[in-house]
C-alpha cells in the first residue's frame, strides 16, 4: 500500500490506546491473536487523541455499521464538515441557505414578497392586499324556528302565487334534515283554504320537487301528514278526503311513486306488504282509499291535473253569472243568508261581486213583488255589513242597472217606479250611499189635456 493511500473508516479504527485490531478474511476479530498485526503492513500513523467524554443517549441509540458505532466514525470528521454526521441527507445547507438565525435569507427572496400580510406591520397596506370573499354560514334552524319561518312564506305565496320566489327564499335557509316540513306545513295550511289555494299548493309541491325536496323527503312529509290526520280532522272534517286528493295529485305529478298508496304501512315505513293486511286508522285508510280511487279512474292521471277544479278568476264569465243566478234562486227559496254567503265566498271572485248586485236588483225589478224586494234587501245588507260586498262593488252593480234601464223598461214598464222605491229602502238601510241614490234615473211622466195642455200630449 502506498504511503499516499487513505484507509477507509471501517479499517482505520482507533481504540483509546491507539492500537488497531486485526482483520481476518475481511472481518475484524476481537482477539489480537486471531490475525497478524496490521501495523507491519502500513505506515505508522500517530493517532490524534481526543478528550474523553461520557457516552450520551444519542450515541447509544445510533445504529451499528459492521459492528462499529456510527458515533465513533463521526468523531473522526472535522468540525467544519457540512455533511450529516448520521450518514443521512445530501450534505446540502438547510433551506437552501435561507435557514438559521441571523441570516439574510435565500438570494433573491426579497423580490418574491407581494406585500405585508400582517395588519400590525408598519408597512401593511390594506389596498395592496388581495380581495377576500366572505362566506356566510347560516346555523341550522330549530323545529320552532322552522315553523315560524315557513308558515309566513307559504301564506305570502297564497297571495302572489310565485313558486320561484318561494324556492329562492327557502333555499337560503339551513333546514338540515327538516326540509320535509315545507310540504307538511303547506298541505296542512291548505286544508283550511279553498280549492284554488289547494291547487296552488299542489303546484308549489311539484315545483319544489327536485330543486329543494327529493322523493324521500316528500314521502316523509306525507307520512307525517297521515300520522297527524286524526288531529287535522278535528279542525277540518273532510281532511281525509282532501289529503287523499293531495296524494293522488302528487303521484300524478311524479312527486310520489305509485307504490306509495299500496305499500303504505304507517309510522313512516314503506314496505312491500299491502296496506290491506295492516290495521290503519279509519281516517288514514279513507285517505288512501280516496287516492286509490282517483288513480284507478280511466285517464286518471290526466284528470288529476284538474282535481281541484278551476277556481277564482280563471273560470269563464258565463259560468260565474250562472252560479250567481243559481245562488239567488236558492236563496229566495230557502231565505238562508248564511248558505248564500258561503256559496258566494267559495266562488273566490271578489272582483266580480258587482255581478251579484246587478242580478239581485234586476230580479227585484222583474219580480215586482214586495216580498222579493225585502228578501233581496236583507241579503245585500248582510253582505255589506260583513264587508263581503264592498262599497265599490255595490256602487258598480247599481250603476250597471241604471245604464241598462232602457232595455229593462221594454220588459218591465214600471221598472223606474220599482227601482226608485227599492233604492230608497237601500239608502235607509245603509246599503248604498247618497251619491248612488242621487244617480237613480227618474222618468218624466206624460202630461195630459186635463192639466191645460190644449188637448195635446206633451212629450
Amino acid at each position: 500500500m502506498a504511503s499516499g493511500d487513505v484507509l477507509s473508516p471501517e479499517v482505520e479504527v482507533f481504540q483509546q490506546n491507539g492500537e488497531v485490531e486485526g482483520e481476518v478474511d475481511g472481518n475484524f476479530s476481537d482477539s489480537p491473536a486471531a490475525s497478524p498485526n496490521l501495523n507491519d503492513l502500513r505506515p505508522k500513523l500517530k493517532a490524534k487523541r481526543r478528550a474523553k467524554r461520557s457516552p450520551s443517549k444519542e450515541d447509544q441509540q445510533l445504529p451499528l455499521t459492521n459492528g462499529v458505532n456510527v458515533s465513533q466514525l463521526s468523531r473522526s470528521k472535522p468540525r467544519y464538515d457540512r455533511k450529516s454526521r448520521t450518514s443521512y441527507g445530501r450534505g446540502l445547507p438547510k433551506k437552501g441557505g435561507a435557514g438559521g438565525k441571523g441570516v439574510w435569507g435565500k438570494p433573491g427572496c426579497e423580490l418574491d414578497i407581494d406585500g405585508v400580510i400582517d395588519e400590525k406591520d408598519p408597512n401593511y397596506d390594506s389596498d395592496a392586499q388581495g380581495n377576500y370573499e366572505l362566506e356566510t354560514i347560516a346555523p341550522e334552524l330549530t323545529p320552532e324556528e322552522v315553523e315560524k319561518t315557513i308558515k309566513p312564506v307559504i301564506q305570502e305565496y297564497f297571495e302572489h302565487g310565485d313558486t320561484n320566489e318561494v324556492a329562492v327564499t327557502l333555499g337560503e335557509l339551513n333546514l338540515g334534515h327538516k326540509k320535509h316540513e315545507i310540504a307538511t306545513h303547506a298541505v296542512s295550511m291548505a286544508l283550511d283554504k279553498h280549492d284554488s289555494h289547494r291547487e296552488m299548493t299542489s303546484r308549489l309541491i311539484s315545483d319544489l320537487y327536485g330543486n329543494i325536496l327529493n322523493q324521500q323527503e316528500m314521502a316523509t312529509a306525507f307520512d307525517s301528514i297521515l300520522d297527524d290526520l286524526a288531529d287535522l280532522t278535528l279542525d277540518t272534517p273532510d281532511a281525509p278526503h282532501v289529503v287523499g286528493s293531495f296524494i293522488a295529485r302528487a303521484v300524478a305529478d311524479d312527486v310520489l311513486p305509485p307504490k306509495y298508496v299500496t305499500d303504505y304501512k304507517g309510522s313512516g315505513e314503506s314496505t312491500q306488504t299491502s296496506n290491506t293486511d295492516a290495521t290503519l286508522p279509519q281516517g288514514v285508510q279513507a285517505a288512501l282509499d280516496r287516492a286509490h280511487v282517483l288513480l284507478s279512474m280511466k285517464h286518471g292521471m290526466v284528470r288529476l291535473d284538474n282535481v281541484w277544479g278551476v277556481g277564482g278568476g280563471q273560470r269563464p264569465v258565463k259560468y260565474l253569472i250562472k252560479k250567481m243566478n243559481m245562488l239567488l234562486r236558492e236563496y229566495l227559496s230557502s231565505r238562508d243568508i248564511q248558505e248564500a254567503t258561503r256559496c258566494l265566498v267559495e266562488l273566490e271572485v271578489p272582483h266580480f261581486h258587482h255581478e251579484l248586485v246587478y242580478e239581485a236588483v234586476v230580479t227585484v225589478l222583474e219580480a215586482g213583488s214586495e216580498q222579493v224586494g225585502t228578501a233581496i234587501l236583507m241579503l245585500l245588507k248582510s253582505l255589506a255589513d260583513a264587508i263581503i260586498l264592498t262599497v265599490d262593488q255595490m256602487d258598480r252593480g247599481f250603476d250597471r242597472v241604471f245604464e241598462s234601464m232602457p232595455d229593462i223598461v221594454l220588459d218591465v214598464p214600471n221598472a223606474h217606479t220599482i227601482l226608485e222605491r227599492f233604492s230608497e229602502e237601500c239608502f235607509k238601510q245603509g246599503v248604498i250611499n247618497s251619491r248612488t241614490k242621487a244617480k237613480v234615473p227618474i222618468r218624466a211622466r206624460k202630461r195630459f189635456v186635463s192639466e191645460g195642455d190644449g188637448g195635446r200630449i206633451k212629450e
